[in-house]
């Protein structure tokens, strides 16, 4: 029997989620199969264009009435961050899967009655934190576990873009508290802590800085500027649970950069760089040999890198964003099917959310924060 599915949102991250409902069967082949049967925007007009165009069978301007839907089974959330938490809590209570975008809530006490309901509900869930399904970053990981660079003792993060760079772009939701939550560090940050978290394990501890670069932003269609509540660049100094230590940097003010997620594993004997503009390569050094020889090694991946083979039999060839949308879409769909937890479920991300919300407040109130 198929599991339905009900997607909010049909912006950027909507039309992700469905082309990889539809796709993530035909690639991987051992999935549950998936029937994409509610679709909900505003206004009804374009939920109804947009149910054409993604292939959904029904189309709904109400997203209580898709939640209630007894045809749906799993309810995929791709709308502004302000709307996570009262979708997501009602998908619970009725007692359907979720896919969550990131950032999970606007604050640490959403996150955490999200998480907390999650538990009660005894459903499946996930966040859209796709980047960590990168076959690449799976590759790093064997390489960290099993020993070739050593000890894991530093990690570097950084992660920039240039969409509010123009210090004379309209201002919208994303510089609102009550609307966005969190600036760079909810929007752009939680990828980079969730990228550690994946390699380097849980932050213990940290202590950071925040600035607003622009102040203030033209009001779109009136006169005069409205402010900036949250954060253009944040940093931090970080100490993780293994007693490695690390630095997470980000900014969306950043010229030039369009998804510059870039990270480095420091260790023992050696090293693992990676760039998300470049991401299907691993760059990997050990110290091993003589002097004169020693340099990177360039990782490109290809079909021995789990499950780029599912997609490509051929290496070299590149996967693109829409592929790790696709692996995150097929690790959740057996772990529905199989019953058991994937990562990150809502819990994996509420610790995602204690970082991020942590450089907030150490920034702020210019403090050590313990996790």
């Amino acid at each position: 029997m198929a599991l339905g599915l009900g997607l909010i949102g049909t912006g950027f991250m909507g039309k992700a989620h469905a082309l990889a409902y539809r796709a993530a069967g035909a690639v991987f082949g051992d999935l549950p199969d998936v029937s994409l049967e509610v679709l909900c925007d505003t206004p009804a007009e374009r939920a109804q264009s947009m149910a054409r165009q993604f292939g959904f069978a029904r189309s709904t301007d109400r997203w209580h009435d898709l939640i209630g839907d007894p045809a749906v089974d799993i309810v995929s959330i791709t709308t502004p961050n302000a709307l996570h938490r009262e979708m997501a809590l009602a998908a619970l209570a009725a007692g359907k899967h979720v896919h969550c975008e990131k950032p999970l809530a606007l604050t640490l006490e959403q996150a955490e009655e999200m998480e907390t309901a999650a538990r009660a509900a005894g459903v499946r869930t996930i966040v859209g934190y796709n980047y960590i399904h990168n076959p690449a970053v799976s590759h790093a990981r064997k390489l960290i576990a099993d020993g070739m660079i050593g000890r894991p003792v530093h990690y570097r993060g950084w992660v920039d873009e240039d969409y509010q760079a123009d210090p004379e772009l309209p201002w919208t939701w994303r510089a609102k508290r009550s609307e966005a939550g969190l600036g760079t560090l909810g929007d752009l940050g939680c990828h980079l802590v969730s990228m550690a978290h994946v390699l380097m394990g849980q932050v213990s501890s940290l202590i950071a800085d925040i600035q607003i670069i622009h102040e203030t932003r033209p009001l779109p269609g009136a006169s005069g500027r409205a402010p900036v509540e949250n954060e253009d660049t944040a940093s931090a100094i970080v100490r993780f649970e293994s007693g490695a230590q690390g630095t997470l940097c980000t900014s969306r003010s950043a010229w030039g950069r369009k998804n510059k997620l870039d990270w480095e594993v420091h260790g023992t004997k050696g090293m693992i760089s990676f760039s998300q503009e470049r991401l299907n390569e691993l760059q990997f050094y050990v110290n091993d040999g003589p002097r004169a020889e020693q340099g990177f090694r360039t990782i490109l991946t290809g079909p021995e890198h789990a499950p780029y083979g599912m997609f490509c039999p051929a290496p070299g060839h590149q996967l693109g964003f829409g592929d790790l949308k696709t692996i995150e879409v097929a690790a959740f769909l057996r772990a529905i099917a199989g019953g058991q937890d994937v990562f990150p479920d809502f819990t994996d991300a509420l610790g995602i959310e204690r970082v991020i919300h942590a450089i907030d407040i150490s920034a702020r109130e210019g403090r050590r924060i313990t996790l």
